[in-house]
């Protein structure tokens, strides 16, 4: 049984996010559609932008093709339609609306390359990843571009598949410790204290910094930004128990806070795709006590990895996959290049 037969068994709708350009996305994506094929499983296949293209739109390099097998479902906007080698039969004109056109639902009826794109925002994506198991999909697989990591929020996915590799840094250990910073993020603990989860989840002003005290909730007049961290520190006293920060938690917001009022402080953010603080600055804050829970953390099904990078260099890939496997513990880890270690 190949990872992706297992992987079903548990998950219905999986992203596929890569950790930079080139960490080997769409070389998982192709990977995991032909063990679909393979299996016999019915797939549907969508994407948070534009896949596909045999040539990346922001850099100019060559980039894999995506190639489907008959029988998959996949979502395709009207202009895409027909720049695919594959036959597609139109199943449903959807309400969604991309930069390409109207999206439509497609079975291929005839193996070969299309350009998969999908809806920009989590509720549509949703949506219509339930339109695809409707229409006979038993597994989504879902391509999360770079930019778009917040595709993997718990609202849209059930979990993800992480791509990462040699993209990451010249060095091998470099890379493997940005990989955990991620991971670790990813798995942040989920707020446990069911009155603040009750108050964040019931907030009528999503947009502001709220302070959880002993006796009530002040809200700030303030989006997070560059100012924050100041007028979060002012605010913060010895009745405060939670900061509920609703957008980016950056290192710039917790830099101001005093080390004294950290300590005794703990953040709440809806999900870990919030948080942008590089991994040398985090392991900083957290020895200065800094604190997070999540209303709701991201699952992560398995890891890829990719020995190759296309400044020229690249790891190992024996070596590359040992050190993540190390490091990371009980997430499968995978070198798709040179199949499932399970096989």
């Amino acid at each position: 049984m190949g990872i992706l037969s297992r992987l079903s068994e548990k998950y219905k709708r999986i992203a596929i996010i890569g950790m930079a350009k080139n960490a080997g996305k769409t070389t998982a994506l192709n990977y995991l559609i032909e063990e679909a094929a393979d299996e016999g499983m019915v797939i549907g296949v969508t994407s948070t932008g534009r896949d596909g293209e045999s040539t990346d739109l922001v850099t100019g390099t060559d980039k894999p093709r995506v190639y489907l097998y008959a029988g998959t479902i996949v979502s395709v906007p009207v202009q895409l339609y027909e720049l695919a080698e594959a036959g597609l039969e139109i199943l449903r004109m959807t309400r969604y609306q991309t930069a390409l056109g109207q999206l439509m639902l497609c079975r291929v009826a005839e193996s070969g390359y299309v350009q998969v794109a999908g809806p920009v925002n989590t509720v549509d994506h949703k949506s219509m990843c339930d339109d695809m198991v409707g229409l006979g999909a038993e597994l989504i697989l879902i391509d999360g571009a770079v930019d778009r990591k917040s595709i993997a929020a718990p609202a849209t996915s059930d979990a993800i598949i992480l791509a990462t590799g040699a993209v990451l840094s010249r060095s091998l250990k470099k890379a493997v410790l940005e990989t955990i910073h991620v991971v670790s993020l990813y798995q942040l603990p989920v707020i446990a204290d069911e009155e603040i989860r009750t108050k964040i989840e019931t907030s009528t002003k999503e947009d502001k910094i709220k302070l959880f005290k002993r006796e009530g909730t002040e809200v700030l007049d303030v989006l997070t930004g560059l100012s924050a961290g100041r007028i979060l520190d002012d605010a913060i006293d010895e009745e405060t128990e939670w900061v509920y920060i609703p957008g980016a938690l950056t290192y710039s917001i917790i830099a101001d806070i005093h080390p004294e009022k950290l300590k005794s402080i703990t953040f709440a953010l809806k999900d870990p795709t919030k948080i942008f603080i590089s991994a040398a600055q985090w392991q900083q804050l957290r020895k200065r006590g800094l604190k997070v829970e999540v209303l709701k953390n991201i699952e992560i099904a398995a890891l890829t990895v990719n020995p190759y990078s296309p400044s020229g260099y690249s790891f190992d890939h024996k070596e590359l996959l040992n050190a993540m496997r190390d490091a990371i513990g009980s997430i499968p880890v995978i070198d798709v290049r040179y199949g499932d270690p399970a096989s």
